[in-house]
């Protein structure tokens, strides 16, 4: 065993009611003692006391169960969201308030590239901020008729592009996809609706993701990670881990000593069908066995809707002003076919359901491939699960079946989903943590990052307080205590992920993963804990600093 080091902090918050104190003994990337410091001087007289923490707070590594390596590599490009952002090296970026904002903003980011045919690619656009004024290929053309211009949306499920992007990828009047609106005379608006409409622009869509997997862009997402104190981060489908050179890269990246994270990589399938899911389980499971201390395998995701934002999710009551309900990104009808290789090799199974009609298929097909009876302890998780209803999550907590809300969505866009999307009733009810809670179904909450800046503080600040940014509280019956939002962003996450045995609580055993943090978010309460300063974080007992 290697040199035990003692970590002194001003309060440590254990998460642990039966191991409390000022101080963590540690060796070997494990927590061995938590106690008072003299005591545990006394019991170990050749331990190593480290004070850098004395100043300090130190918690379980907050665990982000739902985000993207993408937030990462994301920052290669041009950002023109709404609210101010903080990239990975702690540089804040101004939000783009209005269209012309985003509009002078890519004009700078125009000027500056030397290649007149090389596209502009952008992120962050949200037109939902802009009533009546929703950015299409003729804005984007005042900034360029000969570039190729691609904004992909906040929500990452829809883009914007301009004519001549249309025009070098033949998407025209006789294009027929679903996806793709037009306006009165027939002509595509620009605006592309989730992957298959994006993949018509395949030059420019498929340029832009697969610039934001790079090995560089996965090492900023670890950077983004310490600054924020997250010790645990889920990559929630960035993409397929059926090729080796995708392993290869998460081994490459994550195994370095300077990543500051521990990853737990979810494989997409994407669009294939469910005839080419059959190896499925076995794929997985074969990725499982060359997981590591700081990697993991063994989780797929699916998506099954879209965004409600971008009018793309599945509703079974209609959006407001009569839009068309959203699109489905896999047929209902088959999709017990595309879940049942993953529930009968026992992985982890988590599926994308923004609307409450994609909820009931999530249910219906998990029901029929399982039977009705589902192993034990599956951890099956319905990511985002906004609007799901009451009777729906009596139904989730039958199956044994676990919630992961977006909770930062009462912040962003609570005050659009009153006034523009689902109105006030249903918008009252979205992300119901104390529902959940009330019903025993195992929670956490999340950023969805690069959806939402990558944070557990924001985010445990938006379940305890549900306050829209305009200021109103939003479904005030549905709040979380502190206690609670911090269970969710440390042990509720980690259970998700089938880590709580090893993360999630500063408990004798687990690994030595904390958040140092210059205040108690206990003591400070519901109203300050998105202000909180992170200082970094200790992985396995080596401390990574925040930039």
């Amino acid at each position: 065993m290697t040199e035990m080091t003692l970590l002194a902090a001003r309060t440590i918050r254990t998460l642990d009611p039966a191991h409390e104190g000022d101080t963590v003994a540690v060796a070997d990337g494990r927590i061995l003692a938590v106690g008072d410091r003299a005591d545990l001087i006394d019991a170990h007289p050749g331990a190593v006391v480290d004070d850098r923490y004395a100043d300090a707070v130190l918690l379980p590594g907050f665990v982000e169960a739902h985000a993207h390596s993408i937030a990462g590599g994301i920052w290669d490009h041009v950002y023109v969201g709404y609210f101010d952002n903080r990239d990975p090296e702690g540089r804040v970026w101004a939000g783009c308030r209005s269209l012309e904002s985003v509009l002078d903003r890519l004009r700078e980011a125009d000027a500056a590239l030397d290649d007149p045919s090389a596209v502009l690619w952008a992120w962050g656009l949200d037109p939902i901020y802009f009533p009546g004024e929703r950015l299409v290929a003729e804005h984007l053309d005042r900034v360029s008729t000969t570039r190729p211009i691609f904004v992909i949306h906040a929500s990452l499920h829809l883009a914007t592009v301009n004519n001549a992007l249309m025009r070098r990828a033949g998407i025209d009047a006789d294009t027929l996809a679903e996806g793709v609106p037009k306006d009165g005379a027939g002509n595509p608006i620009g605006e592309l609706q989730e992957p298959a409409a994006m993949m018509l622009a395949q030059e420019a869509a498929m340029g832009f993701f697969l610039s934001l997997v790079t090995p560089e862009a996965t090492a900023a997402y670890g950077r983004l990670a310490a600054n924020a104190g997250i010790t645990t981060l889920a990559d929630l489908g960035s993409g397929s881990i059926a090729g080796d050179d995708a392993v290869a890269k998460w081994q490459r990246v994550v195994n370095d000593e300077s990543f500051a994270a521990r990853v737990s990589v979810f494989h997409n399938p994407g669009r294939d069908g469910a005839d080419g899911l059959a190896d499925i389980g076995e794929l997985v499971k074969s990725r499982k066995a060359e997981s590591t201390a700081k990697l993991r395998f063994g989780g797929v995701k699916f998506v099954l809707d879209g965004s409600i934002q971008g009018f793309t999710a599945r509703l079974t009551e209609p959006y407001l002003d009569g839009k068309p309900n959203g699109l489905w990104l896999i047929p209902p009808a088959q999709f017990a076919d595309w879940i049942r290789p993953v529930v009968d090799a026992d992985l982890l199974l988590h599926v994308h359901c923004n609307g409450d009609e994609a909820v009931d298929v999530f249910l219906d097909a998990f029901t029929e491939a399982t039977g009705g009876s589902p192993a034990d302890d599956h951890r099956t998780t319905v990511q985002h699960s906004q609007l799901t209803r009451d009777d729906q999550y009596r139904r989730i907590a039958e199956l044994g079946m676990c919630a992961n809300l977006f909770s930062n969505h009462v912040w962003f866009w609570g005050d659009q989903h009153v006034g523009v999307t689902v109105g006030p009733q249903r918008a009252a009810g979205m992300n119901a943590a104390k529902t959940v809670l009330e019903l025993g179904i195992p929670l956490s909450i999340h950023s969805d990052a690069p959806v939402t800046p990558l944070g557990s503080l924001h985010v445990a600040w938006c379940a305890t307080n549900r306050r829209t940014a305009d200021g109103e509280v939003l479904g005030e019956t549905e709040r979380l205590t502190v206690t609670e939002a911090l269970h969710a962003i440390t042990l509720g996450a980690a259970h998700q992920l089938r880590m709580d045995d090893e993360i999630g609580s500063i408990t004798p055993g687990k690994r030595a993963d904390f958040a140092v943090l210059d205040a108690d978010p206990v003591d400070v309460g519901a109203g300050g804990l998105r202000d909180i300063g992170v200082h970094g974080t200790v992985l396995g007992g080596v401390h990574h600093p925040a930039g």
